[in-house]
């Protein structure tokens, strides 16, 4: 497998607009399984710089506080909140969780 040339793309817009060309391309039913997996490559690869171009960010406190307060894109609170935010399980299942059964079974008899 060749190394893809990602070099092109500098900036975290310039890769998130590939990535999203790359997504529409691979969802037309008529590419072929060659030219899609050229595609995964060439995502793959996009990735891993966009990871690097994170990594080599330095942010101030401030703004490492923000971005741990923000709400995560799937919908979960940053790394301070955890799981303190998730929901409880009930202890007990309900006390009327088999009633309905025998009551029907009840009436049918009857």
């Amino acid at each position: 497998m060749a190394r893809v040339d990602v070099s092109r793309y500098q900036t975290f817009p310039e890769i998130t607009e590939r990535l999203d060309d790359i997504v529409a391309q691979v969802r037309d039913k008529d590419i072929s399984l060659e030219r899609s997996l050229d595609l995964f490559d060439e995502a793959i690869a996009l990735g891993s710089k966009a990871v690097s171009l994170v990594d080599a960010t330095d942010f101030s406190p401030e703004e490492e506080a923000r971005l741990a307060d923000e709400p995560a894109a799937d919908g979960e609170k940053g790394e301070t909140n955890g799981a303190a935010d998730a929901p409880d399980a009930p202890a007990e299942p309900a006390p009327d969780a088999g009633a309905e059964p025998e009551a029907a079974d009840a009436s049918a008899e009857a």
